[in-house]
């Protein structure tokens, strides 16, 4: 009986060290948040179309090419946020390129096609990134 409280005592301990461990990374497929983005006053992370933006940019290849801010094979989505306007012709005009995939628009690297991506889900991945521009 006794070696049974001690096995149950460690495994009490391990599970409450490894569960409060505060400083553990979030998972890659996460994009960062945008700090600037994320003042009290204007919390877009709250939003919505934020969110559900967000979750559809993690579970597809976005971030292969593309980051919130800064270099990378893609344009950033900060530089597409402050390039377009955010209202319903942008969204469809955007969500159908996301779709068709092209180039010529930011550079020479084409853009892969995602023919498999529902129009509504690409609609909301564009709400999340015009979220992103500056203020």
């Amino acid at each position: 009986m006794k070696k049974y409280w001690v096995a149950l005592s460690a495994v009490c301990l391990l599970a409450v060290a490894c569960g409060s461990n505060s400083n553990s990374e979030k998972p890659e497929t996460t994009p960062p948040a945008a700090e600037s983005h994320e003042s009290a006053a204007n919390d877009i992370s709250k939003d919505p179309n934020y969110q559900k933006g967000l979750k559809l940019v993690a579970q597809n290849d976005c971030l292969t090419c593309h980051k919130v801010s800064g270099q990378s094979t893609g344009p950033s989505y900060e530089e597409v946020a402050n390039k377009y306007t955010n209202d319903e012709t942008t969204i469809n005009m955007l969500a159908q390129k996301i779709i068709d995939g092209g180039s010529g628009h930011w550079g020479t690297v084409p853009m892969t096609a995602h023919p498999t991506l529902k129009p509504e889900d690409a609609k909301q991945m564009v709400k999340y990134v015009l979220l992103l521009g500056k203020k």
